[in-house]
């Protein structure tokens, strides 16, 4: 059931009408993006819109100054983001995680196009490899961001603290780029706690930034267990679905039931909540290697995807 009001469906009717005035472009795709999208949203949330798009006067692609190739908006709560239709199919050959969610978003505020043998063709060749590494740098970059306690340098470079001791801190320098010839080699270096460069801070984790680490990080590794017995299924954009029919094949119960928790703190208008950390190190980070004997596939074909871009154009002119 969707959880949008009649009046924010008048909202995004009237942004896209003017949108296609001001733009010269026609909305073939509107729908829901974010919490809205895969069930998370509470009554302060605002409204995310995905949208697919075609420009009127399609030789402008070919001009050196041509149109542009996204569009953002907003009016009031509602913010919208969209791709004209080569753009998104790049990022479906691509195999981009939001461009995948748009086609499989339950609320759909316009369908001049339907997306259903598109999502389909999608589903099917859909590079894995792609996939999880996406859902996994959500999950390690909101993780680093959000959650992890740090300690900060004079230059305002930030390192996670994976361990404090009595005279030092271990953290996390593998993202940051860069060696140190104190680093362990694994990823990690120690600092003296009386270093003067370094000032420690906390992040404020919070029930809706664990909320989306836990859900990419389940994601990712719903995907590479599925993959691994043999057919990569997606998990499920409604993440409460997600939860009751997938995971229990691949997590045990006390992780649904954490996740599940989470899900429904968001959706009581609890997401700003502090909370600390919810998810855990380990969890928060999938397995960076992944057997691409298993895991790659060479992902949708460029000319089906054509094939489909004239489908969507034709739905608009």
């Amino acid at each position: 059931m969707s959880t949008v009001p009649d009046a924010v469906f008048e909202t995004v009717d009237d942004l896209l009408a003017t949108i296609e005035h001001d733009r010269d472009v026609r909305v073939a795709l509107a729908v829901a993006r974010g919490s809205h999208a895969w069930g998370a949203a509470s009554p302060e949330s605002d409204y995310d819109v995905g949208v697919v798009f075609v420009p009127d006067d399609l030789r402008r692609y070919a001009h050196l100054e041509g149109r542009p190739e996204t569009i953002l908006e907003e009016s009031g709560d509602v913010e919208l983001q969209g791709w004209d239709v080569r753009t998104f199919a790049r990022l479906l050959a691509d195999s981009n995680d939001g461009a995948i969610d748009l086609l499989r978003s339950p609320v759909r505020y316009r369908v001049a196009y339907d997306p259903a043998a598109l999502a389909a063709y999608v589903d099917r060749t859909y590079n894995p490899m792609d996939l999880y590494h996406a859902w996994r740098g959500i999950a390690t970059s909101n993780y680093r961001k959000y959650v992890s306690h740090h300690l900060v340098r004079s230059d305002d470079a930030t390192f996670p603290i994976v361990e404090v001791r009595e005279d030092e801190y271990v953290v996390e320098t593998r993202d940051e780029g860069g060696g140190d010839d104190s680093g362990t080699g694994d990823g990690t270096r120690t600092i003296p706690a009386d270093d003067e460069r370094f000032t420690e801070t906390q992040t404020k984790p919070t029930v809706k930034r664990n909320l989306t680490i836990v859900r990419a990080a389940m994601s990712a590794r719903y995907l590479r267990a599925t993959g691994e017995r043999g057919d990569h299924e997606l998990p499920a954009i409604e993440f409460d679905r997600f939860l009751d029919e997938q995971a229990p094949s691949v997590f045990d119960a006390d992780r649904i039931h954490r996740a599940r928790a989470l899900l429904e703190r968001k959706r009581a208008g609890e997401g700003a909540a502090v909370i600390g950390d919810a998810v855990g190190r380990e969890f928060a980070h999938p397995p960076r290697e992944i057997d691409p004997a298993i895991h790659a596939r060479s992902g949708p074909a460029l000319g089906r995807l054509d094939g489909f871009i004239d489908e969507l154009i034709d739905a608009v002119r």
